[in-house]
């Protein structure tokens, strides 16, 4: 091509270029609705391939029954109150095999000790663990759990809050009977009282809807974390992953974080039986609900890649999914835009409604479509937390 050629026709190709990215911004409101289509089905193949196997799930036949000695093993700090209140229902559980209950008082100023003390004359099988020193750089509750732990005589062990309550007096029972040869985690329900009010609400969907991730996560072979308030695990799987000891410099973890690092597709069973929940009382307040979930959430970054993929992408879809709506309804077509909107929400309906039921949150069920609304604000007002630094205290 001759030179004066080539230099007549570059400005040409730039034209053309410009026209044609003209073009696709004219038509802009069209990719947004498929964005929000792309959503969409995102939003679908979790509800699909995740969450229903919560819907669907049947614990597994056993050949042949066995009951396990079990250690309960509850960590308090200036925990009398709830003690009093909470801990005879788990002395007093119906269990036919040995078990022990050991409570770590972790340094204490309270009534702790003198109630413990007490209550060991009645209950023979209660073991108090009353640490006096303060472990040196070892933030939150992992060295009084530790402690707990090796301090146990079974190989089974069940963990849960001073502030918490077993849903029935079969709680060790149900736990217990999902272990089978191969497992070595169980995970629970860890559930929040009913209260009157909007945040109590809005406090037990948000417990809901991470049951219903890492539950059915397990469930599909994915298992990311567990809470502590309702957390089963054997003993030797403690030791052979050398305990916290990897994770002992971050506040907070000793459930989410061991769980992520230890728990497989063929070593974890879940238990979503209504007898084997705990109940635990919720935040009296937002700024405390907040101290709780920003506690929560910054470890959730030192999670393993492929689960911080997974939840993330989950997290950003559902965030999304709003403004992509109310873009497409405005200037797109707001009849298509509801259409969207109706698939949504009777998915959700479905999906987040028989889960509910599950787990016995049937209050909940009529309001699913503004708690649906309401994630997107959560998503806003609790995103910050992952890059605050760690609180030290375990509580």
């Amino acid at each position: 091509m001759l030179p004066g050629i080539a230099a007549a026709s570059h400005p040409l190709h730039l034209t053309n270029l410009r026209m044609n990215w003209n073009e696709l911004l004219s038509h802009w409101p069209l990719w947004v609705f498929v964005a929000l289509c792309a959503v969409t089905l995102i939003q679908l193949f979790y509800n699909g391939y995740f969450f229903t196997r919560l819907l669907l799930y049947k614990s597994k036949d056993k050949f042949q029954s066995q009951t396990h000695p079990v250690s309960v093993v509850i960590c308090a700090r200036d925990e009398a109150h709830n003690l009093e209140q909470h801990l005879p229902p788990i002395l007093t559980q119906q269990y036919a095999t040995t078990h022990e209950v050991l409570v770590v008082n972790d340094n204490s100023f309270d009534d702790t000790k003198f109630f413990l003390e007490e209550l060991e004359k009645i209950f023979r099988h209660l073991k108090p663990v009353n640490l006096t020193q303060e472990a040196k750089h070892i933030p939150g509750k992992k060295y009084p759990l530790s402690i707990g732990i090796k301090s146990s005589k079974y190989e089974v062990m069940l963990l849960t809050d001073a502030d918490c309550r077993p849903a029935s007096e079969h709680w060790i029972q149900k736990m217990q009977d999902a272990y089978h040869e191969e497992t070595e985690i169980v995970l629970g329900y860890g559930a929040h009282e009913k209260r009157p009010g909007l945040l109590n609400k809005l406090i037990r969907f948000e417990t809901f809807h991470a049951a219903l991730q890492y539950l059915s996560y397990a469930l599909a072979g994915k298992p990311y974390m567990g809470v502590g308030r309702n957390l089963s695990y054997r003993k030797n799987l403690f030791f052979r992953a050398k305990g916290f000891s990897s994770i002992n410099h971050i506040p907070g973890g000793d459930d989410d974080l061991f769980i992520n690092k230890v728990a497989t597709a063929t070593n974890t069973a879940v238990v979503i039986d209504p007898d084997a929940f705990t109940y635990s009382q919720p935040a009296a307040s937002f700024q405390q609900w907040w101290r709780q979930k920003t506690r929560h959430y910054s470890t959730a970054r030192f999670y393993k890649a492929s689960h911080q993929w997974l939840l993330g992408t989950y997290a950003f879809v559902n965030w999304l999914f709003y403004p992509l709506l109310a873009v497409s309804a405005i200037f797109f077509d707001w009849r298509l835009a509801a259409g969207i909107l109706g698939l949504r929400w009777i998915t959700q309906g479905i999906v987040w409604g028989k889960a509910m039921q599950r787990l016995k949150e049937n209050d909940l069920i009529p309001l699913f479509w503004l708690l649906d609304i309401w994630q997107f604000f959560y998503y806003i007002v609790f995103s910050f937390s992952l890059f605050l630094k760690p609180r030290s205290a375990w509580k």
